[in-house]
């Protein structure tokens, strides 16, 4: 399985970060950056909060139903009229559950790394997190997710699995950050690095999914 990153580097990955900019009025390169920082996470936040019977039993639940990958049928659709406000309601309520009190913390650290202030990160989140959430939809289905064991294979698999310590040490740091801006650079370095790796790990996405 390849890693969430190769995502942005594919053809859906750019209508993503364009629609994205274009919806929340942020410069491309920079949505682009936040992007890049936030997906992984996100789905490492997504990891722990599976690793309870509860968390893993919510977020199934959300995967079986209303986000089980629809969403990326028709991003034309979904950026081409604005994005809908049930859609940003529907990210903020993601967001809110997966990162809990962290959230703020986060959107600081993107924000500094990106040169946008919490504000402008936090729309570009509300966007992505309905569209990463059909991400992992998709793939739960493809893979026959069924379990709390094959939800963290999946979570993990996408993430680059042990084979990335480095970069999952410095995601453990970013989501308990406290906004300060002191393990910024270190995170985005390790982050934003992984994506010029040959593909795997944080560095490659979804190529057999989505025909790349």
């Amino acid at each position: 399985m390849e890693g969430i990153l190769d995502l942005l580097n594919s053809d859906l990955g750019k209508t993503i970060i364009s629609g994205v900019s274009g919806s929340t009025g942020t410069d491309q390169n920079k949505t682009s950056s936040v992007l890049t920082m936030a997906l992984p996470v996100l789905m490492k936040a997504m990891e722990r909060n599976a690793s309870t019977p509860e968390g893993a039993q919510g977020l199934m639940g959300a995967l079986n139903s209303k986000h089980d990958g629809s969403i990326l049928d028709n991003l034309g659709g979904l950026f081409g009229g604005g994005v809908d406000e049930d859609v940003k309601t529907d990210g903020d309520k993601i967001l809110g559950h997966v990162l809990g009190q962290r959230r703020h913390g986060v959107e600081q650290v993107l924000g500094q790394k990106a040169g946008l202030d919490t504000s402008s990160v936090g729309n570009i989140l509300k966007v992505a997190a309905p569209i990463l959430m059909g991400v992992l939809g998709k793939q739960a289905r493809q893979n026959n997710v069924s379990s709390q064991s094959d939800l963290g294979g999946l979570l993990g698999g996408l993430l680059g699995g042990s084979k990335t310590s480095n970069e999952q040490s410095f995601l453990e740091k970013i989501l308990d950050a406290d906004g300060d801006g002191s393990v910024i650079d270190d995170v985005a370095g390790m982050v934003l690095g992984a994506g010029k790796k040959k593909r795997g790990g944080l560095g490659g996405l979804l190529g057999g999914l989505f025909g790349k």
